[in-house]
């Protein structure tokens, strides 16, 4: 067995190979989802469970997979900026809210940023892991930016953005039907804060108004994010 996949392995780590395989358990996640309605399912929860272990029988390291794919890296700057459209045709539902969503938003980035680095002190957490932690509920590509700017371990931090949003989209919804919040924004800007592009895309499911917040929460929360990490550096 070891024998074969020494043979295979120039092939199954080339760059064609792994972004066919990232795509293909994706679709296949989709198509599942979509069969079965759990939301527990979730499409990347589905290729992580196919890839991970993949990774691990065929002895690929993450510096290689990262490599390999490092186009599907880049492109979710362009994907949260095409974000833009869907909030563009829900334009009439932002004026005179401006206020309303910029404090919100405010309120979440720095709850989102304080609470997980008390947390992770009062449990012993060193600077690497908190600066690490920090960045979490913004999306991928400004989350590892921000840490490693500010010591934490870019991974690290990948893994925790991933979490985050999966857990976010995940229960999200049920802890807003349960506290009986029904306003289309608030619903919005609630997963987009919380979850980012993961809660934008559960967001998006239940209503292209939340949909359209929830993408701009997304950006807002990178932009306060950054601005407020410095200041929460001292509570490291």
């Amino acid at each position: 067995m070891n024998n074969l996949i020494d043979q295979i392995r120039p092939f199954i780590s080339s760059e064609v190979f792994l972004l066919t395989l990232v795509m293909g358990t994706f679709l296949f996640g989709v198509f599942i989802y979509k069969k079965t309605k759990i939301t527990l399912l979730q499409p990347l929860l589905i290729s992580m469970l196919i890839i991970i272990p993949f990774l691990k029988l065929t002895g690929i390291d993450y510096p290689t997979f990262c490599k390999q794919t490092r186009i599907l890296n880049f492109m979710l700057g362009p994907s949260v900026v095409a974000l833009g459209y869907i909030l563009y045709a829900q334009i009439e539902q932002i004026r005179g809210n401006v206020i309303s969503i910029l404090t919100a938003v405010f309120a979440g980035s720095i709850v989102g940023i304080v609470s997980v680095v008390l947390i992770a002190k009062l449990l012993g957490a060193d600077h690497i892991l908190m600066a690490s932690l920090a960045p979490k509920s913004v999306t991928t590509p400004i989350a590892i930016s921000l840490s490693e700017k500010n010591g934490g371990i870019p991974a690290l931090t990948a893994a925790f953005v991933v979490i985050c949003g999966l857990f976010g989209g995940l229960v999200g919804p049920v802890i807003l039907r349960r506290l009986g919040i029904k306003s289309k924004i608030a619903v919005g800007l609630a997963m987009g804060s919380s979850a980012h592009a993961l809660g934008t895309a559960r967001a998006m499911e239940i209503g292209a108004v939340e949909g359209a917040i929830s993408g701009l929460a997304i950006g807002i929360m990178g932009i306060m994010t950054a601005l407020l990490i410095p200041f929460a550096e001292k509570l490291f």
